[in-house]
């Protein structure tokens, strides 16, 4: 969601800092903000703007020198987007400046302990309650000055700190929203994204919960919140600053959706054992008896990773025949569930920051739960956090909605389902069938890429819909959902999806000529099952278009895709309906990359 960029150094800051947080668009905002210092000046000069980055940049004046400042990237939470409410927030003497991801749950409370003390607020953000707390402190230093706001804070937070009486340093500190360290050439950064960090350099440290960090020029340190020493080692980040580029497409999200063959090749390589027929993950860490004694998966995701998960746990009670589910982890963590020590829980989020899927995995360690995690970011806090798991390797996403990172994640999920299923019951013969059936992927994936334009044909044609239903049976159900999902977050027309076994139990009654049914209709042993619901649909005048391996009679438009074993089928299934969303929005004009009131990141509740 929110996006942080720091820089302390000797460059010029404020054109650094407008180029970190337009790395930082992609994860949602409505406001933006900029604050820079220098050595030598008594105050801080800031400049805030309600929109884009764009909008902040044409308002910096050409005289805004510094060579330290802090950016921000808004996504409202408390106050409405506005230029007042927009961070960073400044105290009266304009000397301390603070940005902040995340939510102070305590914050009317706070609030009102400081109006009574003459306090005056500017905004009605929770994060402004942060800057008077610094400002107020009576401490020696900057450290001392957070860490006393940070005691009486509840809540989530990333925040970094500047104060033009200790102009030789930022401090940050992390609870629950990422704050990644940029280490440079007698030069430091901060971000909430490596994506914003990239460009200069790419070696990182990601702060842990309960952390904080000072950054000088030639030097950062970290520690604890109660002011024990941690030791902070750089990581290399494996991204390159190419890879956040457009590559020549119109859209991030075009450029992700063909990047899908590749991806696909990634998370494949180096993982399948031909000689047993298998697959290695070394970073599960659950040795062959431990993965015998399981007796229950459990996954848990948000949104795509949600529907990733439904998919994932198909595949495990098919290949593994282990009992497995998938649930909305935002709903997991407040239902007070039974956690079983014989259940495995696995933990899914493309940025492995998402806040309710990391919430569910500290509850779960808490009570003493096995978590894996299958995330793309490496040293993410979910990565971290879990027991072991497996990277997706889908390479950075920059688009709100995911795409070749959904995918990767449910080819991820055949990987653990073969492993899983020949330490125990799949046989040789059909760990051999699925892994020739993964290894097709990427060329069938290119083969559908390939039939874009008559997508682009099909969009055109359904764009007009105000309402579309997306049906599917089994393995299918969790496609229609996913693809339900795609549509309406970029294209904002209405979308339902059902199991096709559940149309005569309700959701006939919406159908009509003008509500037009996206049905999946696979090759499988259910595939007159899939047509009998055709046939209902046709005997209401509903308008059909088929995802199929072969022409639907009773539909008006059939969507072919190349065959695979009908347990990968879903993976194929889902990459033309990403293409339809796409044009279908394209052809009303929509902001494809960053639509309307939604976050990349979701890092709040």
């Amino acid at each position: 969601m929110c996006g942080i960029v720091g820089y302390i150094g000797k460059r010029d800051v404020a054109p650094l800092l407008l180029e970190g947080l337009q790395r930082l668009e992609y994860r949602g905002y409505d406001s933006a903000g900029i604050v820079v210092n220098s050595p030598k000046a008594a105050a801080l000069k800031m400049v805030k703007a309600k929109g884009r980055v764009r909008e902040l940049e044409s308002r910096v004046p050409k005289r805004f020198a510094g060579t330290t400042g802090i950016a921000h990237t808004r996504w409202a939470t408390h106050g409405a987007p506005s230029d007042i409410n927009s961070h960073p927030h400044l105290d009266p003497e304009n000397k301390v400046a603070v940005v902040h991801n995340g939510i102070v749950d305590n914050a009317d409370e706070l609030r009102a302990k400081l109006v009574a003390d003459g306090v005056v607020f500017v905004s009605d953000t929770d994060t402004e309650v942060i800057t008077h707390l610094i400002a107020r402190s009576q401490a020696d230093s900057l450290e001392e000055k957070v860490r006393e706001a940070l005691k009486v804070i509840e809540g989530t937070y990333g925040i970094a700190v500047m104060h033009a009486d200790f102009a030789d340093r930022i401090v940050v500190a992390r609870n629950g929203s990422p704050v990644i360290l940029g280490i440079g050439e007698k030069e430091m950064l901060v971000a909430s994204d490596v994506a914003a960090l990239i460009a200069h350099t790419r070696q990182v440290v990601t702060l842990n919960d309960g952390e904080m960090a000072t950054l000088k020029a030639d030097d950062f340190r970290t520690y604890t919140t109660s002011g024990t020493k941690t030791t902070a080692t750089p990581e290399t980040v494996e991204w390159e600053a190419a890879s956040y580029d457009m590559g020549g497409h119109d859209t991030y999200m075009h450029k992700e959706i063909s990047e899908q063959p590749d991806a696909v090749d990634r998370v494949l390589r180096g993982r399948i054992d031909d000689r047993f027929n298998t697959v290695h993950l070394g970073g599960l860490n659950l040795d062959p008896r431990e993965a015998r004694g399981i007796r229950r998966v459990k996954i848990l995701g948000c949104g795509t990773s949600y529907h990733a998960g439904l998919i994932g746990a198909g595949l495990i009670e098919s290949m593994a025949r282990i009992p497995a589910d998938a649930e909305p982890a935002s709903e997991f963590r407040y239902r007070n569930p039974v956690v079983d020590p014989d259940t495995l829980y696995i933990a899914v989020s493309q940025s492995g920051e998402t806040y309710d899927v990391l919430a569910a995995v500290q509850e779960l360690k808490r009570k003493g739960a096995r978590v894996l995690g299958v995330v793309n970011v490496v040293g993410s806090a979910i990565a971290r956090e879990a027991d072991g798991g497996v990277y997706v390797h889908a390479g950075p996403e920059v688009c709100v909605v995911s795409t070749k990172c959904f995918t990767n994640t449910v080819v991820a999920f055949a990987l653990l389902a073969v492993h899983l299923g020949r330490i125990r019951d799949l046989s040789v013969t059909d760990g051999k069938r699925i892994i020739e059936g993964l290894r097709k992927l990427p060329a069938q994936i290119q083969e559908i890429l390939e039939g874009e334009e008559d997508i682009k044909k099909l969009a055109a044609e359904y764009a007009e819909a105000k309402s579309m239903m997306f049906i599917g049976r089994v393995r299918g159900y969790p496609v229609a959902l996913e693809a339900s999902l795609k549509l309406k977050e970029i294209s904002y027309i209405h979308a339902e999806a059902y199991p096709a076994s559940e149309l005569k139990h309700g959701p006939l009654a919406l159908i009509e000529p003008a509500m037009p049914t996206v049905a999946i209709v696979p090759d499988d042993d259910l595939l007159e099952k899939n047509r009998a619901a055709l046939e209902e649909i046709k005997a209401r005048s509903g308008r059909i278009l088929a995802v199929a391996h072969r022409e639907q009679e009773k539909a008006d438009h059939t969507i072919l895709v190349p065959k695979n074993e009908d347990e990968l089928d879903p993976i194929l299934m889902g990459i033309p309906l990403q293409l339809l969303a796409y044009h279908t929005a394209l052809a009303l004009g929509r902001d494809i990359d960053k639509p309307r009131n939604l976050a990349k990141s979701v890092t709040v509740e």
